[in-house]
């Protein structure tokens, strides 16, 4: 494969992706859809802007540039599904095929118009092994036996919240689940523990049992940490091979300096 189809959100994937194909030598046709993604997504040269609501416009230019192959990469914030989106013909039939007006059965829906039309979706790991969470402890500073019991209590929380869909991020402390991701997205969780508990708490983040990694594969990143810093976490645990962690060389040096944990465990 020569060329690439790239749907962009926000956040720094599609960047990192555009990076790997640059080099491979692979060119790269981007859609973005926000103003707000990275300026490198934006000023690249094969690169246009349509709104999450022009699906038929994006799957016409990749069309016209010849692509077989695409990927999905950054953020498309959940409350957009919501909102008083203009919808082309195209988005109003997938939409109306969908089961359900959940993110994932919309992003489902909108996958399965596109490879109707001949246009292979490629998982959103596609190039990007480098970045897999490893079961490893990352940092200098290790959960305790206490921290533990803690850590079980959260990885049973969480995969109960990914089985109904509801979302892949628990807080706990002391034994106790303090917060559940909704709506609003890990790192607003993360601030929503930390009003409720206050310090000491531990992050859980967890892949679904069958993610579908055309729609999405769960990443940290700094911003992540930065959270986790902020509500005086005690760290946070990610799930092995089933994650992406990205700027992990800062990442790891900045969770060290606020002597925080960071650990990927396997998850059978």
């Amino acid at each position: 494969m020569n060329k690439v189809g790239l749907i962009a959100g926000n956040g720094k994937l599609p960047e990192l992706f555009l990076r790997q194909c640059q080099k491979k030598g692979m060119e790269v046709f981007s859609v973005y859809l926000f103003d707000s993604v990275e300026e490198s997504i934006k000023l690249y040269e094969n690169s246009i802007k349509y709104s999450v609501a022009q699906p038929g416009k994006i799957i016409s230019y990749f069309k016209k540039n010849g692509l077989s192959h695409i990927v999905m990469l950054g953020k498309v914030e959940k409350n957009l599904i919501f909102s008083n989106l203009k919808f082309d013909f195209t988005a109003t039939k997938i939409l109306l095929s969908a089961k359900n007006k959940k993110d994932k059965n919309i992003l489902k829906a909108v996958i399965n118009y596109i490879e109707s039309e001949n246009i292979t979706v490629l998982p959103q790991n596609y190039l990007l092994d480098d970045y897999i969470v490893k079961e490893i402890n990352y940092t200098k500073i290790f959960p305790t036996a206490n921290d533990q019991k803690t850590v079980k209590i959260g990885i049973e929380a969480a995969k109960v919240l990914t089985d109904i869909d509801a979302g892949q991020t628990v807080v706990a402390k002391d034994e106790s689940v303090v917060a559940l991701e909704g709506i609003e997205g890990t790192d607003k969780t993360i601030l929503r523990a930390g009003e409720f508990a206050g310090k000491n708490c531990i992050v859980v983040k967890m892949a679904r049992k069958n993610q579908d990694y055309r729609i999405d594969i769960p990443t940290i990143g700094l911003e992540t940490i930065k959270k986790v810093v902020e509500i005086k976490a005690k760290g946070i645990i990610i799930e092995a091979n089933k994650m992406l962690f990205i700027d992990q060389k800062q990442v790891i040096d900045y969770a060290n300096k606020n002597k925080i944990f960071i650990k990927g465990i396997k998850y059978e």
